[in-house]
């Protein structure tokens, strides 16, 4: 019996490995209390200083594991005004808290939405304010600080974003064009968190690329790693869609997909999530070129790389989308034996450039008070 016992105890505290643990961490809960204001002193009409405030702002190099370890109870309170007395007849201010978050934090309430982005370095925002010092307009007695539970919900910015079902070979790619060193293997989900990587050129150019852990279908509701993955797609600037060139199966009980089919599949998906998302540029990367009938294979389909519409005839009806991504280049590799990827290097370069450029244009042709109120980001009435 204490045998049992004893087996059933160890089985319970047993800890968990270390790959089922996830060291990313992109949304977070927590609870930001302002401190209360000071009292205030009738006798000599002395007033209570103001409680102090909970502040969210955003720093380079910070994650939210960062944030977890500092408040590991994931509750933020400010200091309390000081009483007001006769050796100090205004009390001082409560201490501030000042929470450092990464860049690319939403932050959320329950019940209001959307509250903020913290999207550029040193943005700020006032997570919850401190109570007002007493004083003769509310009988001298100090108001309670402010209290919200807010979820920071982080969405990663990078100026690529690798989008492709398990297994295609995403990761490969990652470490062939830029200085990461992620898990690679030959099954699939092995990226199981996203992570940036960086590309370099050598005028010291600096690209910047999201490796996101593979779709599959459903995932617009969530299925597999689904919201958690597109969330961070928003933010990049081009898309850069990797199928493998044979097409993907994620199991037996799933119906298998060549590789046109998997660029339709993938193409809904973000469709169903946020259409915007179609509207990036997009680089179609077509991986595993250097195994036996890869050749044979894309023949059939490189006609309709180009021109999506035109395929749509031998799409399945459920992965029809109503709307297609625009394909600005479709590069054939092998990532595996870097074949082809100085080409894709200098692809996404050319592209990001000469979006920018076109953006640059558009700004251009603005009239002066429209770019000042862009530069702003204010409204309000013209100047005639």
């Amino acid at each position: 019996m204490v045998f049992i016992q004893n087996y059933l105890l160890k089985s319970v505290n047993k800890p968990i490995r270390n790959y089922l643990k996830s060291r990313f961490l992109d949304t977070l809960r927590i609870t930001a209390k302002g401190g209360h204001g000071g009292n205030g002193l009738p006798k000599y009409g002395g007033v209570g200083g103001q409680g102090g405030a909970v502040y969210f702002v955003a720093k380079e190099g910070k994650s939210l594991r960062d944030v977890v370890k500092k408040y590991p109870n994931k509750r933020v309170v400010a200091g309390n005004g000081e009483e007001s007395s006769k050796a100090r007849i205004l009390g001082r201010r409560g201490t501030d808290q000042k929470v450092e978050v990464p860049v690319g934090i939403r932050v959320l309430e329950q019940e209001s939405g959307l509250l903020c982005e913290l999207d550029e370095e040193g943005k700020t925002f006032l997570a919850s304010g401190g109570g007002s010092g007493g004083c003769s307009g509310n009988s001298f007695l100090g108001k309670p600080g402010q209290l919200r539970t807010l979820t920071l919900d982080l969405k990663l910015i990078a100026d690529v974003g690798l989008v492709g079902f398990p297994n295609a070979g995403k990761s490969t790619l990652v470490k062939a064009i830029s200085n990461a060193s992620p898990k690679i293997a030959s099954y699939p989900f092995t990226t199981i968190r996203p992570q940036i990587a960086t590309i370099e050129y050598e005028d010291y150019r600096q690209i910047t690329i999201a490796d996101l852990p593979g779709l599959i279908e459903g995932a617009h509701a969530n299925f597999g790693m689904g919201h958690k993955f597109l969330k961070h797609v928003e933010r990049t600037r081009l898309l850069l869609i990797m199928v493998d060139v044979f097409g993907f199966q994620l199991s037996q009980q799933h119906q298998k997909r060549n590789c046109l089919e998997t660029v339709y599949a993938l193409n809904k998906e973000l469709e169903l999530y946020d259409k915007t998302l179609l509207d990036k540029p997009c680089v179609l990367i077509i991986n595993k070129m250097d195994k036996e009938g890869a050749v044979e294979e894309i023949c059939k389909y490189e006609q309709y790389f180009h021109s999506l519409e035109d395929g749509l005839k031998m799409c399945p009806e459920e992965l029809v989308p109503s709307k297609l991504l625009s394909i600005d280049a479709v590069i054939p590799i092998s990532a595996k034996s870097m074949k082809e990827i100085e080409k894709v290097k200098q692809e996404v370069r050319t592209i990001l450039d000469l979006k920018a450029e076109e953006k640059l244009q558009e700004e251009s042709s603005l009239d002066r008070n429209e770019q000042l109120q862009l530069k702003l980001r204010e409204r309000g009435p013209k100047v005639v």
